[in-house]
């Protein structure tokens, strides 16, 4: 906290120089905005135009996506959010300083950014270029609201970059890049007093491989009671995977326990997931967040054939 708060004295003169915008919706909503690529606004899926009304796209190109779903658990969860968002597909967040950053530059009580997936497309794995623009953007959005909330979505591992010879992760468990993405979003986090949290996406993924929930590898077949968390090209997430992600993201911004919401939440019935699906993931978002095993025992093994 001492940290922040001298952050944030040192920005002092931008802090008073700006004259914020609103960024409330109705009400006493709390705002939040997401920024991020394909993999925040559901690729592949049918989350990506999912209850697009809900939310209010930035760049108007009627996505949906995770923010939707949050939005959505927000309602569920008795909770009142104006959920906001700019993405664009492929970017990094040096892209979206480089040309959204007018765009965004408001007051929001919560901002959630997502980089690259392999964060350089040059050199994957290399965090130099995350570490300075995530930390661009909690200053930006710091002079708008001091109190702002800033939560980085630390994404996961790729199937395409793990198991093919061409693969930056070539020869690792399909649980090593989400776990080196995780380490690096963590640097960004370190390296600014600004930044209160990574959401654990890609270990979710990974704790839903080591409980049985999903399968770890779609090149040889999806098992039979077990779900592929990717979608065709094996590099976007599924239905499944974006459901998962999101739940991650409202349990670190809201802090209410998804396993409320049952077999019978809304957004799964929508898309497909079945109500044993549903439990079980949110038990793995749960479970993960919250250091608790991630085994059949606990999150609940698949129906047997």
């Amino acid at each position: 906290m001492t940290k922040r708060i001298i952050a944030l004295f040192s920005a002092g003169v931008a802090i008073l120089a700006a004259a914020p915008a609103a960024a409330h919706g109705s009400g006493d909503a709390q705002s939040i905005l997401f920024i991020g690529n394909s993999f925040t606004y559901g690729a592949h899926s049918p989350v990506w135009k999912y209850r697009a009304d809900t939310v209010t796209d930035l760049n108007h190109d009627g996505v949906g996506g995770v923010p939707a779903l949050f939005k959505l658990f927000t309602e569920e969860a008795g909770l009142n959010f104006s959920v906001s968002l700019e993405t664009s597909g492929g970017k990094t967040l040096k892209w979206h300083w480089d040309n959204k950053k007018a765009l965004v530059d408001r007051s929001w009580d919560d901002v959630v950014l997502q980089d690259l997936s392999v964060l350089n497309r040059a050199r994957p794995g290399d965090a130099t270029n995350l570490i300075d623009y995530a930390g661009r953007f909690a200053r930006l959005f710091a002079a708008r609201n001091p109190k702002v909330k800033i939560g980085l979505t630390a994404t996961w591992s790729r199937p395409d970059q793990t198991y093919p010879p061409t693969g930056h992760w070539h020869g690792q468990p399909i649980t090593a890049m989400a776990l080196e993405l995780r380490r690096d979003y963590d640097k960004a986090a370190a390296a600014s007093p600004l930044i209160d949290k990574v959401n654990p996406v890609g270990q979710a993924f990974n704790c839903a491989i080591a409980a049985g929930v999903a399968d770890p590898d779609p090149y040889d077949g999806i098992d039979f009671g077990k779900l592929d968390l990717w979608a065709y090209d094996h590099y976007h997430a599924s239905t499944p995977g974006y459901y998962l992600e999101a739940l991650t993201v409202f349990i670190d911004v809201t802090g209410k326990d998804p396993r409320a919401f049952g077999p019978h939440e809304q957004a799964a019935d929508e898309l497909g997931i079945s109500p044993e699906d549903a439990v079980r993931l949110q038990r793995v978002a749960w479970a993960n967040t919250h250091g608790l095993p991630c085994d059949a025992t606990a999150i609940g093994a698949p129906a047997n054939p």
